[in-house]
């Protein structure tokens, strides 16, 4: 019976570990609160949850998350995981807001260097994180262009990969089922959401990319000077409209990767789904069975 329950808390914590790969988080709240509901309290699972809710990075989440490593540094005072986390989350706490965050950082660190060895992973994500607190403001916008060009290149190469999608597609090549790969599944989501004719202009677009920028800025920027300098306004916007076109096919890729890791998370809760299912019927009462066979 305890192995049983032991291979079933372990599916809870798999399907946690996959769903937040995907960034399902609601759905790894959903799956670890199920499994603390059914098995009772466990320090793998809180885990889970409170990383979940930390994933928000919202103030009410960062709550939530605090109480749930609480919960299972309760349980498992020396479970680096969960101390780990825990001090991820402490330091990136406002120390001035947070003070009892900032000092419990300090103890979590020194737990941390006794039971981990130099080079581990465990001491590894405390150093990262260490070097994320400590950064200023210099640092902070150095990391922000950083990442503006990271979410710029994975923008452009998404774009390629649409477009292409969509000559296969209009060449009648069948598209295979996407599983739960999730960049396969946004890609597919984006073939479907760009399809048809009144979506052609947003297509051209997205095919060039960088020449549909640079042109819209070029008249952008000319229209609202040609309006002021010519007299009609003091001051023009105009030239912002040519952005809509463009904003609207940025917001169709955007809508994509949300619909495809819909797809995926809902993919991966009907596989874990499964065995719960089959269960169900093996265990069915047979006289109801057989009452619906007599009913038919």
């Amino acid at each position: 019976m305890e192995r049983q329950q032991y291979v079933e808390r372990q599916q809870y914590v798999e399907r946690c570990s996959e769903l937040f790969a995907v960034g399902g988080y609601a759905a790894v709240r959903a799956a670890a609160e199920a499994g603390l509901d059914e098995f009772g309290p466990d320090p793998v699972l809180y885990r889970w949850l409170g990383q979940a809710h930390a994933a928000e990075d919202e103030e009410d989440h960062d709550r939530e998350a605090e109480s749930a490593y609480r919960k299972g540094l309760a349980l498992a005072a020396d479970d680096l995981g969960l101390l780990v986390s825990y001090v991820e989350l402490c330091l990136r706490s406002d120390s001035f807001e947070y003070p009892g965050r900032a000092r419990r950082a300090v103890l979590l660190r020194e737990r941390i260097e006794e039971l981990a060895p130099p080079g581990s992973a465990e001491r590894e994500r405390v150093d990262d994180a260490t070097g994320w607190a400590g950064r200023g403001y210099w640092d902070d916008l150095k990391v922000a262009a950083a990442r503006g060009r990271t979410q710029q290149a994975a923008t452009a190469e998404q774009s390629v990969l649409v477009t292409d999608a969509l000559r296969r597609a209009a060449r009648g090549e069948s598209n295979e089922d996407t599983g739960e790969d999730l960049r396969a599944a946004e890609l597919a989501a984006a073939v479907e959401l760009l399809q048809g004719a009144r979506n052609a202009p947003l297509r051209l677009l997205l095919a060039h990319r960088v020449e549909a920028y640079v042109l819209t800025f070029v008249a952008s920027f000319g229209l609202n000077k040609a309006l002021v300098w010519s007299g009609v306004l003091e001051f023009s916007l105009w030239g912002w409209l040519f952005w809509v076109p463009v904003l609207v096919a940025e917001a169709k890729l955007r809508q994509a990767k949300r619909l495809g890791q819909e797809r995926v998370i809902a993919r991966i809760q009907a596989r874990h789904n499964e065995p719960a299912e089959a269960l169900g019927h093996m265990t069915a009462d047979p006289n109801d069975e057989a009452q619906r066979a007599a009913n038919r």
